[in-house]
């Protein structure tokens, strides 16, 4: 499935959930991941963002799709992230 992951979390807690959500996803902007994850992957990423989080004040919101190609995505402004890198 394809996922656009935000998260909006304590001051504290911001490097651990970056960190965290770079080993699964691909950062696009600030707080902002996307990409391709497995149903495991994604249960397995959220199981380990709940054992740091302060579910009363942070919050994680998902968005899921069949596949990125469901998805139109426009940029306006600077894209920070670019994953149209060709090698």
């Amino acid at each position: 499935m394809y996922v656009i992951l935000v998260y909006d979390v304590g001051e504290k807690r911001v490097g651990k959930m970056l960190k965290l959500c770079r080993k699964y996803l691909n950062w696009i902007q600030n707080s902002v991941f996307e990409g391709e994850i497995s149903e495991v992957k994604l249960e397995e990423l959220k199981s380990k963002a709940r054992a740091f989080m302060d579910e009363e004040c942070d919050s994680l919101i998902f968005f899921k799709s069949r596949d990125s190609k469901w998805l139109y995505k426009e940029i306006v402004g600077n894209e920070r992230s670019n994953l149209d890198i060709i090698i």
